[in-house]
């Protein structure tokens, strides 16, 4: 697929949208405090540009930080697993007994413990993303043929030199798969967190606005983080590209 068509594709279907709601609104006469009108969104947006970029700078900024201690910890967590099949035996039943509650769950403990301001949604997003990347990384570090292991042992290598040279390097595309996908659950439970309890954020906008039965405004801020949640996640998905070029 060359470029024009990474960039004509997703137009197009961002206009066969536009066109479903614009067409939805007149032919269901759907209340516009349900599904307002896109050009209304729009001038919404533009009078309320300056507090709701204020808000996305706060959510982004959780976001990325908890995305980035998440995303280290899960390689980490499963290159310790892969060199020490004791500790993963012992201690994988515990990742997953965490990871079977929804994130949102801990809101309550995260809020009580470290507060409301970005430490707790930081820890959340790092909850969130970093088992996605977990996962992930698991996968591609296992994947790897063991003949191939056990071609590089006869030469002398050890558990780190494997990793290093061969288990590594193959598990990079299911690596990068996953820092995708978390990515995108990053800003999402970024905004979920600061609706149930922050001082500012593009989630806090929202509940606010919701309160306030200004649905404009929800909108305008719903619209705003899509456009930068598609716009990062093109971007990680064209530096996978460049880096992992052989997948």
């Amino acid at each position: 697929m060359n470029a024009l068509s990474r960039i004509a594709y997703p137009i197009a279907g961002l206009l066969v949208i536009a066109f479903v709601w614009e067409a939805s609104i007149l032919v269901f006469r759907i209340p516009t405090f349900v599904l307002p009108s896109i050009p209304s969104i729009a001038v919404a947006l533009w009078n309320d540009l300056p507090a709701l970029l204020a808000g996305l700078r706060v959510t982004l900024y959780e976001a990325g930080s908890g995305y980035v201690l998440g995303g280290v910890a899960a390689i980490v967590l499963a290159l310790v697993f892969v060199l020490m099949p004791l500790v993963e035996r012992a201690a994988m039943p515990i990742v997953v007994a965490v990871n079977s509650v929804p994130v949102v769950a801990y809101a309550p403990v995260a809020l009580v413990a470290l507060g409301m301001g970005s430490a707790s949604k930081i820890a959340m997003v790092a909850l969130a993303a970093g088992f996605a990347v977990f996962v992930n990384a698991m996968n591609g570090l296992k994947a790897v043929d063991p003949a191939a292991v056990n071609l590089l042992r006869s030469f002398g290598a050890g558990p780190l030199r494997t990793i290093w040279t061969l288990r590594l390097p193959a598990a990079l595309p299911a690596i990068a798969s996953g820092l995708r996908v978390a990515i995108v659950r990053s800003i999402i439970i970024a905004i979920v967190a600061e609706m149930l309890g922050a001082y500012a954020g593009l989630g806090q906008i929202i509940y606010l606005a919701t309160q306030q039965v200004d649905f404009l405004r929800v909108w305008a801020a719903i619209v705003l983080a899509s456009a930068a949640s598609m716009a990062i996640y093109g971007l990680f998905a064209w530096i996978d590209r460049r880096l992992v070029w052989w997948k």
